[in-house]
């Protein structure tokens, strides 16, 4: 049996290891057929010789993105571990940097590779499609950037909208006048801004319409200029009101488009307009798309494992 001792300098090993070695544990899984021994500063592997080259390549990957972030967790090595090159993995300094500073001086920034892709992506492209599902930050991701260029007055205001599908409810029964009704709907793009702007601050800008969040219908017939707009659940857009929003970008506007083709709540053999467009648009110059997936999941650790199970008994389109 051949061996392999891998030495880790300038890397303490404890945080390499993980608590528990739980690190350790997932290389393990990813390398069924080693037996890996992690002790003091060092790996040690014990395998067929072709295992072991592509476990030592693996690792170089692993220990040069510690030294460039400084950490690792369970997503980072999952993400080096199924990708045929750094490229699919690695991001520029700049994107992992923090978007702004929220409220309480909490530190708002891209936590996961693809979010920093979508960081650096809005920075080179006045559009952006963000594609993925629940939990993986695109709109969150997307709001900081949008309250970040207001505040260096790269834009005059924001612009918040979603179409209004019901998912499954019927908002005619909901008691109280059209904002009222669609005030709860909008609810994910207010906890947004309300962790990055202080409450005040941003009733003023809801008011004086510096902030502005408003169902999709509401965007017909508007230029949109000097803005960062923000079309959150385009997965549940039609033909003619994805046409219709991509049509308003106006001077110095910065679009970005977040959805989740696979929580469309459109009727039956309606054609979803975000689906459609990523077809038409995919090689159109300026704009960027990006695709987020259950590794980039950042609420509970269950979400991750419920959307793989899913992922698994739905259908492949």
């Amino acid at each position: 049996m051949n061996e392999l001792i891998i030495e880790l300098e300038e890397i303490a090993p404890k945080d390499f290891f993980g608590a528990h070695n739980v690190n350790i544990e997932l290389l393990k899984k990813y390398f069924p057929k080693l037996k890996i021994v992690a002790r003091g500063n060092k790996i040690k592997a014990y395998g067929d010789e072709d295992v072991l080259e592509e476990f030592d390549k693996r690792m170089a990957m692993l220990t040069a993105h510690y030294i460039k972030y400084n950490k690792i967790d369970e997503n980072a090595i999952e993400r080096v571990l199924t990708s045929l090159s750094s490229e699919e993995y690695s991001t520029t300094e700049k994107s992992g940097e923090a978007i702004l500073h929220g409220v309480g001086g909490k530190v708002i920034k891209a936590q996961t590779v693809n979010q920093r892709k979508l960081v650096e992506s809005m920075r080179q492209n006045d559009m952006v499609f963000a594609i993925g599902p629940a939990g993986t930050g695109k709109t969150y991701t997307g709001v900081a950037l949008a309250v970040q260029a207001l505040k260096n007055k790269e834009v005059k205001r924001i612009i918040l909208t979603r179409p209004a599908v019901e998912a499954g409810e019927n908002l005619g029964f909901l008691p109280g006048d059209l904002k009222e009704k669609l005030d709860p709907y909008m609810q994910p793009l207010y906890d947004a801004l309300r962790d990055m702007i202080p409450a005040e601050k941003l009733a003023q800008f809801l008011e004086n319409g510096t902030i502005q969040i408003a169902p999709l219908a509401f965007m017909r017939g508007r230029t949109l200029d000097n803005a960062f707009v923000i079309l959150d659940e385009g997965q549940n857009t039609t033909h003619n009101q994805m046409k219709m929003f991509l049509t308003r970008m106006g001077k110095n506007a910065k679009f970005l488009l977040t959805g989740d083709p696979g929580q469309i709540d459109l009727p039956r053999r309606t054609t979803s307009g975000l689906k459609e467009a990523l077809l038409i648009l995919r090689n159109v110059e300026g704009i960027g798309i990006v695709v987020l997936d259950e590794k980039d999941v950042i609420r509970h650790k269950l979400v991750k494992r419920i959307i793989q199970a899913y992922k698994e008994i739905e259908p492949r389109e």
